[in-house]
């Protein structure tokens, strides 16, 4: 299989970087190259002074006064030792040992995965953009249903995954693949992904041995040592708090294994406005704050330096049926607050591109459009979601995945600087006398230097009139989307790997498989 995804043994090819310009697929389409996005842009901060030292103090008064549980025996006793006061599940914490742990978190770190060209940057003025993640439902034009999601849908989403070089770092599972049993899941997805792609990947923090095996799986991948795996880090998890206010045993007990091992953690509390928080948006973001900080000071207790993403994923509910609600203007608003809190305590944000909608309509884009760009606006640095989101997150969709590329790919080019105070060339006044008043731009030598490289360049957008887009089948952008996306997955060349590394890795997934993979309930 061209995907790269079959047993039988290859030919042995070295190395991560060779084979990428084929890889691309340029004659589908055109994109923008693999690059760290720099925001150069100020963030928008809705909150004054007063308004930050209010949702701080609100946060730090949660800690001390109602306290979060933590179902983690570990973390309770790891607590305990730290001198703050647990009763039962319920810890309490002073604000000077919060604000001490959380201080010990860099500000900035990366994180190398098996191709070291594809290290990322997280922190900063870095924008990263992920992929879709946990939906457990897929949906494409070629079906016109939503369906429980299945491997080869999750490898496809995989596949865009790495194609697009505006997407810098592979989530969770893009779609669960639920014709794979709970007990080998993690085994066979994570083999997909370190297989069709070589960008950074995730593992969920949910029960020891998939924590454990993905950590394994990683270090196989990139032909390291268990020393050099641990040199620094190598991929990371994300855990979601149980709003309002705890922390569950499995993703407590990820996070504590991948800090001692120097991985890194994102901590994102999913707190709905009107649900699972207050009603009001400071209330929500400060306990989601109070909820991310609890778990965030107990990671630097037990490793100082760990590397930390602090996660807002704080919406509201539609009052009228209870729904949730993303991409509306409290979302918008309580993303740009929270990145004021993140600078505030200097650790990098987390942000995401949501919607509410269930196919992708117009709905779905103005929605994902105010996500992201209140993403950008935050001075988030990892953007989950970014890609083939839909119905709050219960649908993947390829087509919506390449239209969110599209907005992604706008973001990237609207981040180049735009002048220097020495590009005299750039204000073009020269041009401006020779046209004068009574000619145009379109024939000065000017125009014809920069004509192919002057403005964004879309790949699904079609900018014909009503009469040349009807001549041309009048091909709404769903379809177009759906389109490429066939011919994008069934062109598809995988990243090379070396064959004794992949050998190492199935012969490693054959074996947590006759181990019997990670227990479940099933």
């Amino acid at each position: 299989m061209a995907d790269g995804t079959d047993p039988a043994p290859r030919k042995a090819r070295g190395g991560g970087r060779a084979g990428r310009k084929a890889r691309r697929g340029s004659a589908i389409i055109e994109q923008m190259p693999w690059r760290m996005i720099e925001n150069i842009d100020r963030p928008t901060e809705p909150l004054g002074p007063d308004g930050i030292e209010a949702i701080h103090d609100t946060a730090m008064r949660i800690l001390e006064e109602v306290g979060v549980a933590f179902l983690n025996d570990e973390a309770l006793q790891l607590f305990r030792e730290a001198g703050c006061t647990v009763d039962g599940e319920i810890v309490r914490m002073g604000r000077d040992w919060v604000m001490e742990m959380v201080a010990k978190a860099p500000d900035s770190f990366t994180i190398t995965p098996r191709n070291p060209d594809r290290t990322i940057t997280v922190g900063g003025k870095t924008l990263l953009f992920g992929n879709v993640s946990s939906p457990p439902n897929y949906w494409d034009l070629s079906l016109g249903r939503k369906m429980p999601g299945t491997r080869n849908q999750c490898r496809d989403l995989l596949k865009l995954t790495q194609f697009f070089d505006c997407i810098h770092f592979a989530g969770g599972y893009p779609v669960e693949p639920v014709d794979l049993h709970p007990s080998v899941r993690h085994l066979d997805v994570l083999f997909d992904k370190l297989l069709l792609g070589d960008k950074v990947v995730h593992t969920y923090s949910l029960g020891k041995e998939r924590v454990e095996d993905a950590m394994e799986m990683v270090r196989i991948a990139g032909g390291l040592t268990h020393e050099e795996f641990d040199a620094k880090p190598r991929f990371y998890t994300n855990i979601n708090s149980t709003s309002p206010l705890k922390h569950d045993q499995p993703m407590i007990d990820g996070c504590l294994r991948l800090a001692r091992r120097g991985q890194a953690v994102v901590v994102s509390p999913f707190t709905l406005a009107g649900a699972m928080a207050p009603v009001t948006m400071g209330g929500a973001v400060a306990q989601s704050v109070a909820e991310a900080l609890s778990a965030i000071a107990l990671f630097q207790y037990v490793r100082p330096g760990t590397p930390c993403v602090f996660g807002t994923f704080t919406s509201n509910v539609d009052m009228k049926s209870g729904a949730p609600a993303f991409g509306t203007p409290e979302y918008m608003r309580a993303t740009q607050m929270t990145g004021q809190l993140a600078r505030f305590y200097g650790l990098p944000l987390r942000a995401s591109g949501a919607c509410a909608a269930n196919v992708p309509d117009g709905q779905a884009m103005w929605e994902t459009s105010n996500s992201l760009w209140s993403a950008v606006q935050s001075g988030a640095n990892m953007v989950y979601h970014a890609a083939g989101w839909l119905e709050g997150g219960l649908i993947a969709s390829p087509e919506k995945f390449l239209m969110d590329c599209e907005i992604l790919q706008q973001i990237q080019r609207y981040m180049e600087p735009v002048i220097t105070a020495t590009d005299t060339d750039a204000m073009a006044l020269s041009t401006i006398a020779e046209v004068g008043q009574n000619g145009h731009f379109f024939g000065t030598q000017h125009t014809q230097d920069r004509y192919t490289t002057a403005f964004y360049q879309p790949f699904l957008s079609d900018w014909k009139n009503f009469e040349g887009w009807m001549a041309a089948g009048g091909i709404w952008t769903a379809e177009r989307a759906h389109h490429l996306y066939r011919a994008i997955v069934d062109h598809f060349e995988a990243p090379p790997m070396d064959e004794a590394i992949r050998e190492e890795l199935g012969a490693f997934v054959t074996k947590r498989k006759a181990e019997g993979g990670a227990p479940t309930d099933y």
